[in-house]
């Protein structure tokens, strides 16, 4: 019987002493994910991708406010989704905030709105295109970045040489009347997904993607007004896929160092390119910050109040927490573990952003069509 009770006594203790452990990150102290909304709208739009935090009151947003773009149409075709939706944390509701025509002479190929967007503290709302006439990057156009005021009013359009697929999250510097934006660029040159590697048997892999970063002035009152354009990395990994589109770099967060934080999916790494305002050449590749281990075709990035990167994983769901200082991946959680998919939630996670006050982070599910918040 004292054997019985010396088991248990080592048994609880196993149970307590990780709960009395202080927290070693962010993603530890989170313990419960709300389904907020969905995110398809009237025309049937689906796929969420993009994840943006309202900066400021202005038009039809509201401070707060979360603003989601779609990828694909109602016949689930990607590079094809024209609409951003926007959710209102206060009433609870989600409204269409913006409809693209589907096919725009000014975007080179027309209208798939990408994980690529923001809103400035102007209250300009800047979003990627990366199109598809039958979702498949055999028929992908070069495509373009869409500026819309803020009632969802389409005023601009950016394209050109440096501009091909704009695909990753934003990394934004904005000071009102002036802002720069770093966006990766993952459509150079990329085939079909039927163009395999002889090698491998998968979808050829080509070393051109770039991530560019576009300097701009904002008049009182009057659209952005680009000015300069570098490309500060190049020859990082891209490919086409049958399921996923196209893999690419994907997340990117601009640290108080000025170095900015790109995530290489092909290559399962997490890059760093350092003074990425202010450099006047590429930084090529860029030095790796992580890699491997709990990674698995690392997506979105997104800063938690102690300066750690969460990263979303596209070929899992789950969410990891890395230190990029160290470079130490300090904890994964599952915050989509649909069966349905293997591994489970493969293909489901796009998009993240923080909640302002620091207390969680909003995400969006490929497999439900929804806005999810993460919380304590």
């Amino acid at each position: 019987m004292r054997h019985f009770f010396m088991f248990v006594a080592v048994m609880v203790g196993w149970m307590v002493s990780p709960a009395m452990a202080e927290p070693q990150g962010f993603l530890e102290t989170i313990h419960r994910h709300q389904t907020l909304a969905l995110t398809s709208p009237e025309n049937g739009d689906l796929n969420p991708y993009a994840v943006v935090v309202a900066p400021v009151t202005a038009g039809a947003i509201s401070q707060g406010d979360v603003l989601i773009s779609n990828f694909n149409n109602i016949s689930n075709l990607q590079g094809t989704g024209t609409t951003i939706v926007v959710y209102s944390p206060t009433t609870k509701k989600t409204a269409l905030f913006a409809q693209i025509p589907e096919m725009l002479a000014q975007c080179p190929g027309g209208i798939g709105l990408t994980t690529a967007m923001t809103m400035l503290r102007s209250g300009w709302v800047i979003v990627g295109s990366l199109p598809s006439k039958d979702g498949t990057t055999a028929t992908r156009g070069e495509g373009c970045l869409l500026v819309l005021d803020s009632r969802g009013k389409l005023v601009a359009t950016w394209s050109g040489p440096n501009i091909s697929g704009p695909w990753g999250n934003m990394a934004v510097i904005d000071k009102g009347d002036r802002a720069t934006l770093f966006v990766s660029m993952a459509g150079f040159g990329v085939p079909g997904p039927r163009v395999l590697d002889p090698a491998t048997k998968y979808p050829v892999v080509l070393h051109r993607a770039t991530v560019l970063r576009l300097e701009m002035t904002i008049p009182q009152g009057r659209p952005p007004v680009l000015v300069n354009q570098t490309v500060v990395a190049d020859g990082l990994a891209q490919r086409a896929d049958t399921d996923n589109f196209l893999f690419g770099p994907t997340g990117l967060a601009l640290g108080e160092e000025d170095t900015l934080y790109v995530t290489n999916g092909l290559q399962n790494t997490l890059i760093a390119i350092d003074n990425a305002s202010t450099r006047r050449d590429s930084g090529g590749t860029g030095r790796i910050v992580s890699h491997d281990g709990l990674l698995a075709w690392p997506l979105a990035l997104a800063w938690t109040p102690q300066r750690h990167l969460l990263v979303t994983n596209g070929k899992n769901g789950q969410v990891v927490e890395i230190d990029p200082q160290s470079g130490r991946q300090i904890y994964a959680q599952w915050i989509d573990s649909n069966q349905a998919q293997s591994p489970p939630g493969n293909g489901d996670l796009f998009g993240l952003a923080m909640v302002p006050d620091g207390s969680g982070f909003y995400y969006v599910t490929d497999d439900m069509n929804a806005l999810m918040k993460a919380v304590r």
